[in-house]
């Protein structure tokens, strides 16, 4: 075969050869930048999520706000125990409108609960909370 001939038909094909892969190239670059990006987005997305809840977190009053959930029920139909950032709470016999409240304010409290057990009894119902903060 004579690759005088086809010389010229040669370059070009190398030369699109070449275009090829450089335009594979920038394509794999443009993509994984994007890929990047969105992850450095998401990743500051959650250290913002992490600094908020650190700062509710770490509330001085958060004790306070706790110790307003013993105020809420008549003390004849609970019973408390409170140790350091821990709560052991039991209710008995509570109203629709007491336990309203009071899975209202437990709900809203910057707290992790561990149990939360509603049992109603009847017309009223009985409710036994466990939380630490």
């Amino acid at each position: 075969m004579n690759w005088k001939k086809y010389q010229n038909e040669l370059i070009v094909l190398i030369a699109f050869m070449f275009m090829f892969m450089g335009y594979l190239y920038k394509h794999t670059q443009v993509s994984s930048q994007k890929e990047v990006m969105v992850e450095s987005k998401l990743a500051l997305e959650e250290i913002k999520e992490v600094v908020a809840l650190k700062k509710i977190w770490s509330d001085k009053k958060t004790t306070q706000k706790v110790n307003k959930l013993k105020t809420l029920i008549p003390e004849n139909k609970m019973r408390w125990s409170k140790k350091s950032k821990k709560v052991t709470a039991s209710y008995k016999g509570l109203s629709d409108k007491e336990l309203n409240t009071l899975v209202t304010k437990i709900l809203n409290l910057p707290i992790a609960i561990k149990k939360l057990h509603i049992k109603n009894v009847a017309s009223s119902y009985d409710v036994e909370f466990k939380c630490q903060w």
